[in-house]
């Protein structure tokens, strides 16, 4: 007994010595960092130049096949769409299969075969492997390019363009990319309607003769395969794929600005500004400084924890989400820091972004900040070991990367290795606080004042330049257009009245019954819309033929039902829906006050007040009313909407708009309208 007290004793002597020699005032060091074990490729290389990696892993009954051409950068110039069509056509069928047989096949084998311009992919479970891997050879050496395939890929491309007309975020996109790099490089160049429909389907078969060779080609195969047995296969049905010469053409290297600028792009149907601060970055993935501008950049704006979004969003609420980015490449890329934020905060926005941006340099960066981000960086990588095609991937990379083979082994380690001031560092190196370019698409007749006085975190005036939303330099807009002598807000209103019928007309009207559809991410929605001269208004979304929303107002008193919840109006909607809840509210307004002249869709229009908080908008030559800004307040936050009509047709004498396209942050939904009944079907029942 003696004996075994002594023993705790000396055991809790011993603990207790231990615990006094840790200083509890100095941060713990981090642990090793977990030792990588990854599968190293075999490879081969095909007489025609092809490059093979294979991996074998017998876990799962499953082989998924990458194929990568790492040409040199190109540009398409005045061919500039040929890719996505040339993409879209490959896989379609081959001379031997024809498309609906190709198709079918691959289907039938529960199996993916997909192209890009420049690559190739296919999976499929590895019994029907030798199958799938002829059926993507035959595609790829084999293609069928048809007049009628390209006629409708074209077609496709050009619709999608012309949905983009209007969309603020893809002008930024396009526009961000264009300044930065310059338009005639292959990373800033932007694919137009004029260049689609003047491209052939010659063009396609010479992208392909040009670009689609195994001279620069990678193909990796990853799964339940055997090497010799996947090597057998692949010389069968590559082997005779001809290596052709690509073209190697040399581009001027793009140049930062030479000084923190603003570049602003006009579009006034914007109901939030799209905002992008960037600069040029040369950072290869094998540089000494990458892991740095990895941790730097997620510290910044990598996600939810990322200061840009704290400020912005948590701190602010001026946005949904404000995020950076940056990454490494053989060529040159961008360092870009975002968010879409509502006009009147656009500018307080960019001094927001641009304090966060000099503050990763100039302050001391907080080292468990760092901690985080490093062990969110472990978590990620070692979770993507888990998933085969990460080893694809790593192979592929570090043959196109130049990489060391020891690069993703020791991956971890120069993660944890940096410190704070590695941060401060290459912040100061990479995001460049004296040389940032500005671009803010937005509505300048709301936004324009406020940048003009623009300050950096220098205190400079930040001077501001203009461009059209295809990225040519062009005079500021003229916000302040002189309204001819005698136009009033009344008489604007009496020419809408007389362009869509005559006053007589409209009085004559009780009630309106809309039925539309529209599609949202590959969804139909349906829009039934009621309004009556008794200020009763009922609007009712559908998807699928089943109610999704509704928004009731029965002349006094409103509500809404949206997943099941019904929930009442305040004193301030129904106010707000008793002025809007009528056919034609422009025979009844009264202290309507005219605000001035803007452009609509490069037309000039009257903005009119109705009164409360939406803007009307009437064509000056055709006296139409082409859009509608309104403010909803909800929940204390204020969500502003554009609508805008189109496509005006008489129906019982009043011509009525058929197309309605409203957008809402960054959303934008176009609703065709099939049917307007009038003064027939409708009911007070409809509105309980």
């Amino acid at each position: 007994m003696k004996k075994y007290i002594t023993f705790l004793i000396a055991t809790f002597v011993f603990a207790t010595t231990i615990t006094a020699q840790i200083d509890r005032s100095k941060q713990p060091k981090p642990g090793p960092a977990p030792t990588i074990n990854l599968t190293k490729p075999q490879s081969f290389t095909m007489k025609n130049g092809l490059q093979v990696l294979i991996v074998e892993n017998d876990k799962l009954p499953r082989v998924r096949v990458q194929l990568l051409m790492d040409n040199p950068m190109h540009a398409s110039g005045n061919k500039a769409g040929v890719e996505g069509i040339f993409a879209s056509m490959m896989g379609n069928g081959t001379t031997s299969i024809s498309k609906d047989d190709f198709n079918e096949e691959v289907d039938f084998l529960g199996a993916n075969v997909n192209f890009g311009s420049e690559s190739a992919f296919a999976s499929s479970l590895s019994k029907y492997f030798p199958r799938v891997l002829e059926l993507m050879a035959d595609a790829i050496k084999n293609p069928l390019f048809t007049e009628e395939e390209f006629k409708k890929q074209k077609d496709l491309v050009l619709e999608g363009l012309k949905s983009q007309e209007k969309s603020v975020t893809a002008v930024s996109g396009r526009v961000n990319t264009a300044l930065a790099y310059g338009k005639n490089h292959p990373k800033g160049e932007f694919v137009t309607q004029e260049k689609v429909e003047a491209l052939t389907l010659a063009d396609v078969k010479s992208f392909y003769s040009d670009y689609f060779s195994p001279k620069n080609g990678y193909l990796v195969v990853l799964g339940d395969v055997d090497y010799n047995e996947t090597k057998r296969l692949l010389e069968k049905h590559l082997g005779d794929w001809k290596m052709s010469a690509v073209p190697e053409l040399t581009y001027t290297t793009p140049k930062d600005v030479q000084y923190t600028q603003v570049n602003f792009i006009d579009m006034p149907n914007a109901v939030q500004s799209e905002v992008t601060v960037q600069n040029l970055v040369n950072l290869k993935m094998s540089d000494p400084d990458y892991h740095a501008v990895l941790l730097a950049n997620d510290i910044l704006g990598g996600g939810g924890e990322g200061r840009l979004f704290l400020n912005l969003r948590e701190d602010k609420g001026w946005t949904y989400g404000s995020y950076s980015n940056i990454g490494g490449d053989k060529e040159v890329t961008r360092f870009t820091a975002t968010a879409s934020v509502r006009n009147e905060v656009t500018d307080s926005s960019v001094v927001e972004i641009l304090r966060e941006i000099n503050n990763m340099a100039e302050q001391k960066i907080d080292r468990q900040k760092l901690i985080n981000s490093k062990a969110k960086f472990t978590g990620r990588f070692i979770l993507a070991l888990e998933r085969p095609g990460t080893i694809a991937n790593y192979a592929l990379n570090i043959k196109t990367q130049d990489l060391p083979e020891d690069f993703y082994k020791n991956y971890l380690k120069k993660i944890n290795a940096v410190t704070p001031e590695d941060i401060n560092r290459v912040a100061k190196k990479y995001f460049k606080s004296d040389n940032l370019r500005i671009v803010i698409v937005g509505k300048g007749s709301e936004v324009i004042t406020s940048l003009k006085n623009l300050k950096g975190p220098n205190g400079k005036p930040i001077p501001v330049s203009y461009f059209d939303k295809f990225g040519e330099p062009t005079e500021e807009p003229n916000y302040n257009k002189q309204i001819d002598a005698g136009v009033t807000a009344q008489s604007v209103l009496d020419n809408y009245i007389k362009a869509i019928g005559g006053k007589d007309a409209l009085l004559n009207v009780k009630s309106i019954k809309m039925v539309a559809s529209a599609e949202m991410q590959g969804m139909q929605l349906g829009l039934e819309t009621i309004t009556t001269t008794k200020s009763q208004s009922s609007v009712v979304v559908s998807m699928g033929g089943n109610p999704m929303q509704k928004v009731i107002f029965d002349g006094k008193k409103g509500y809404m039902v949206a997943q099941g919840q019904r929930i009442e109006y305040t004193d301030e909607q129904n106010e707000a829906a008793l002025m809007q809840a009528k056919p034609f509210p422009e025979l009844t307004a009264e202290g309507a006050t005219l605000k001035g002249i803007e452009n609509i869709d490069g037309k000039d229009a009257y903005a009119v007040s109705l009164g409360g908080d939406s803007v009307n908008y009437y064509d000056k030559s055709t006296g139409l009313k082409v859009r509608t800004d309104a403010v909803q307040k909800a929940n204390g936050q204020e969500v502003k909407t554009t609508t805008n009509f189109a496509d005006y047709k008489e129906v019982n004498g009043i011509k009525m708009p058929h197309i309605i396209s409203q957008s809402f942050g960054p959303q934008e939904l176009k609703f065709v309208i099939s049917k307007i009944i009038i003064n027939e079907g409708v009911s007070d029942a409809d509105f309980e």
